[in-house]
């Protein structure tokens, strides 16, 4: 079997193996193997191996499998992994305790143990969370050579849209003007900007903001990045129009008595070519916002949660109920990201808004 390995010289492979390593990218159940002064490491994710590496297709031999949880249980256990933390979902306590120490006990490179204690809740999107063994809630993440730090306690992340992230982004241009208005930690602004995109982010959440500053730095983007505490469409309000961001935290909540935006960063009407709106149970709400964000040419990414009847049909109605006569509205994909619930899809409509 063919795999992608990176090719080096012997003398500096345990420098690519612990660089690979930091990116989460190696793949463990091959072995590394040596020819005529090559070294060939292999790698489960090509598109995050650092470019001054070079990657070729080999068949290594495959690595013989360490004890895993399934090995000391007698059977399969269902569970997430979020950087070094194990992410279990069960209801009976006993069960849940009895992975949680076959983890431990594994070769599985965990820290800690999470069970979910509560549904996703508020407008912050959190949720609570029994730990079952090791301590902390607070991890980094990697995907697609990226790292993110966060905790899971405090914000909203999901690994399982590490594709879909990975879908819009790649469609990001040199010199756009990006604008996530629901950032969490930054999975969406961080890769946008390494993309050499000015990237913004939004969102309630102070511990988010908090993480997507930190990510920034983290994965060399900071310049490029602005990071905006607030509702999104405290962005717009009270504009003229045009203002180009400054780095670093714009805070922008009202007062209950309705005052003006206090921030330095209000002021992003017809500012975006690319706005990502992933807020699927609700994102309609926020499509006002959005087409005032919107620059004479527009990429929206829209996230809704439809029966499979018709997906897609309820999301594009409300865009162009939103953004006609004013835009044209043409939709250019139209993409299941996953199945949400029975006869539930998540669906993204890629949308161009031309004025």
């Amino acid at each position: 079997m063919e795999v992608p390995c990176v090719r080096v010289e012997r003398e500096e492979g345990e420098t690519a193996r612990r660089r690979l390593a930091e990116r989460d990218v190696l793949a463990n159940d091959f072995e590394i193997t040596v020819e005529d002064g090559w070294l060939y490491i292999p790698v489960d994710d090509p598109d995050a191996v650092p470019e001054e590496y070079e990657v070729v297709e080999r068949a290594p031999p495959a690595r013989e499998r360490p004890e895993m949880p399934a090995d000391l249980l007698g059977y399969e256990p269902s569970y997430e992994r979020l950087g070094e933390i194990v992410i279990l979902d069960e209801d009976d306590p006993e069960r849940a305790a009895e992975i949680a120490q076959a983890v431990m006990d594994s070769a599985l490179p965990a820290r800690t143990v999470l069970n979910r204690a509560s549904k996703i809740r508020g407008e912050l999107r959190v949720r609570d969370w029994d730990v079952l063994a090791g301590d902390g809630t607070e991890t980094v993440h990697r995907e697609y050579g990226f790292e993110y730090a966060l905790d899971l306690a405090a914000v909203y992340f999901s690994p399982r849209l590490a594709t879909e992230r990975h879908r819009v982004v790649e469609q990001v241009h040199e010199g756009e003007r990006v604008l996530d208005m629901f950032a969490g930690v930054g999975p969406f602004v961080i890769p946008a900007a390494a993309r050499s995109a000015e990237a913004v982010g939004v969102d309630l959440n102070e511990h988010a903001i908090e993480y997507l500053e930190e990510n920034a730095r983290r994965n060399g983007v900071a310049d490029r990045v602005t990071a905006i505490r607030g509702d999104v469409r405290n962005v717009v309000a009270g504009s003229s129009g045009g203002r180009q961001p400054s780095n670093g935290i714009g805070d922008l909540s009202a007062s209950a008595s309705g005052s003006e935006p206090n921030g330095p960063d209000d002021g992003y009407e017809d500012w975006a070519d690319r706005i990502v709106m992933n807020l699927p149970h609700s994102a309609d709400a926020f499509l006002e916002t959005a087409v005032a964000l919107a620059g004479d040419t527009c990429v929206l990414h829209y996230y809704d949660i439809q029966h499979e009847d018709d997906p897609f049909g309820p999301g594009e109605r409300a865009i162009r109920e939103a953004a006609e006569p004013e835009y044209e509205v043409s939709v250019e994909e139209r993409t299941v990201v996953r199945s949400y619930a029975p006869h539930e899809l998540n669906v993204c409509l890629d949308v161009r808004l031309s004025r």
